[in-house]
C-alpha cells in the first residue's frame, strides 16, 4: 500500500537531524583538521582517544533511541501528555548513567588506554585528550536525550540550532587553544579536547533554555513534576536495554577496528584518521535519514498503518540516495584535494586515497543497511536488531583481524565497512519480510 508519508515531511525530519548529527561530525573534522598540521602522532591520538570517549557515550545513545521510539509512538496515537513524563523519567536515567561513565572514565582511562595503544607516543597524547574531553559525557548524555525528545515529536529544528552553536564554539577554541592564538595558552591535542567539551556544554544550555521557553505551555506536560512510575521506567529499559547493548558493542568494535590499525603503525593510524573523518561526513545523510526511518516507522505504526510500513522505508531510502550519492561522486573525484585538508604533506594526502576511494562506496552499502536496520528498532523490536546486529559483529571483527594480518594496505582493512553494509541490508530486510513484527505493543 502507498504511504501517506510525503517525501516533504521526509525532508523536514532529516534534514534538521542531518545537521544534528553533523555536531559530532564537525567537532571530529575540525579537530582532525588543525591537529593534522601538528603530525601523524596528534592526528592518531584524537581518533583513538576521541573513539574510546565515544564508546562511553553509545549507552546514552541507545537509551535515547528507547525513548525516542515510545515518544513517537505515543505522539503518534495523538497521547501527547505522556511525552514529558517519559522525558522525565528518561532525564532521571541519563543522570544516573552520565555519573556512573564520568566515574570509569575518571578512574580507569589510563590504564585501558596503556592496554590498548602499543605506540608510547600516541598513548600520551590521548591521555591529554581525555583528560579534558571525559568531563563532558555528562552534558552529552542529556543532549542525546533531547534528541531524542525533538525528533521523537517530528520538531527538529531545534537540532539545527544546537549544532550551529556547537560548531561555532568548538571551531574558535579550536582555533584558539590548539595553537595557541588569540592570547591562549597552545595546548594541542588537549586543546582539541578542551574546545569539544566547551562546545557540549553550550548545546546543553541552549536545548534547556529552549524547551522551557517553548515546550513550558504545550500540552507535554514537560514541567508539571510527575511522579515515577516503576511500569513505565521498566518499559523504557525494555525497549532501551537491547539498543543501548547494540550501540555499545557497535561502536566498541569500531573503536578494536582502529585499536587493530593502530598496531600496523602510526602512518597507518594517521592514515585513517583522516578517512574516518571524510567517512563520517559523507555516512552524515545515511544516519540522518535512518533515524528518519525509525520514527516515522514506529509513528506510522502508532497511527494504525503497520501496512505502510515498508512504502514508507522504501520511500525514506530513495531520498537517502538522492542526498547520498552526489557527495560521495564529489569525494570520489576529487580524493587528493580533499585529503589536503587536513595535511601539508602532498605525499601523505595521497596514501590516504585508496582508503577514500573504499569508504565512497561502503557510504552506500551502509545508507541501505542502516535504513532497514532502523526499521526493525521502529518496530520496538529492538531485540531482534540487537541479535541481528550482533552475528554480523562478529563476521566484522573476524574479518578485519584476518585482513590486519594478511595486508600493510590500511585500505583494505576499510574494505569491512563494505561488508558491514551489505549484511546488516540482507538480514535486516529478510527480517521485516518474514518475521511477524506487526504483532509487537510498546
Amino acid at each position: 500500500m502507498k504511504t501517506h508519508v510525503t517525501n516533504k515531511e521526509i525532508w523536514s525530519i532529516a534534514l534538521p537531524i542531518m545537521l544534528g548529527n553533523m555536531a559530532q561530525t564537525i567537532i571530529n573534522f575540525t579537530d582532525t583538521a588543525f591537529l593534522g598540521h601538528l603530525g601523524v602522532v596528534a592526528l592518531g591520538a584524537s581518533m583513538l582517544a576521541g573513539l574510546f570517549y565515544f564508546v562511553f557515550t553509545t549507552v546514552a545513545a541507545g537509551f535515547a533511541v528507547g525513548v525516542q521510539i515510545i515518544i513517537a509512538r505515543r505522539f503518534g496515537e495523538k497521547n501527547y501528555g505522556r511525552v514529558g513524563v517519559i522525558f522525565q523519567h528518561g532525564s532521571l536515567f541519563v543522570l544516573v548513567l552520565g555519573c556512573l561513565l564520568l566515574s570509569v572514565l575518571y578512574l580507569f582511562s589510563d590504564h585501558l588506554l596503556l592496554w590498548l595503544i602499543d605506540s608510547q607516543n600516541i598513548y600520551e597524547a590521548s591521555l591529554d585528550y581525555i583528560k579534558y574531553r571525559q568531563f563532558g559525557i555528562i552534558f552529552v548524555c542529556f543532549n542525546f536525550l533531547y534528541r531524542a525528545l525533538y525528533v521523537g515529536i517530528s520538531t527538529t529544528k531545534v537540532i539545527t540550532y544546537s549544532t550551529i552553536i556547537m560548531a561555532i564554539v568548538n571551531i574558535c577554541l579550536d582555533y584558539c587553544l590548539i595553537f595557541g592564538n588569540c592570547g591562549f595558552p597552545k595546548m594541542g591535542v588537549a586543546g582539541a579536547a578542551l574546545a569539544s567539551f566547551a562546545a557540549e556544554i553550550s548545546a546543553f544550555v541552549f536545548f534547556s533554555v529552549y524547551s522551557y521557553v517553548t515546550l513550558r505551555g504545550k500540552s507535554f506536560g514537560m514541567y508539571k513534576l510527575h511522579g515515577i512510575e516503576p511500569e513505565l521506567m521498566g518499559r523504557i529499559l525494555k525497549i532501551s536495554t537491547p539498543t543501548m547493548v547494540q550501540k555499545l558493542l557497535s561502536f566498541g568494535v569500531w573503536f578494536i577496528f582502529f585499536v587493530l590499525i593502530e598496531k600496523m603503525g602510526e602512518t597507518a593510524t594517521g592514515i585513517s584518521s583522516i578517512t574516518r573523518s571524510i567517512y563520517m561526513i559523507l555516512i552524515t545523510p545515511c544516519f540522518a535519514f535512518s533515524t528518519t526511518t525509525n520514527t516515522l516507522v514506529s509513528r506510522v505504526i502508532g497511527e494504525g498503518h503497520s501496512d505502510q510500513v515498508f512504502s514508507t522505508v522504501g520511500k525514506v531510502l530513495k531520498n537517502c540516495l538522492l542526498c547520498t550519492i552526489p557527495i560521495v561522486a564529489i569525494v570520489a573525484i576529487f580524493p587528493v584535494n580533499i585529503a589536503s585538508i587536513y595535511t601539508d604533506d602532498l605525499n601523505f594526502a595521497h596514501l590516504v586515497v585508496p582508503s577514500i576511494i573504499v569508504i565512497c562506496s561502503g557510504t552506500i552499502f551502509q545508507g541501505i543497511g542502516n535504513a532497514y536496520f532502523e526499521a526493525v528498532s521502529g518496530t520496538g523490536n529492538t531485540s531482534a536488531a540487537l541479535y541481528l546486529e550482533a552475528v554480523i559483529l562478529v563476521v566484522y571483527v573476524l574479518f578485519i583481524v584476518v585482513m590486519t594480518n594478511l595486508t600493510t594496505e590500511v585500505a583494505w582493512v576499510w574494505t569491512a565497512e563494505i561488508l558491514y553494509g551489505v549484511l546488516l541490508g540482507i538480514l535486516c530486510s529478510l527480517y521485516m519480510k518474514y518475521a511477524k513484527w506487526n504483532q509487537k505493543r510498546i
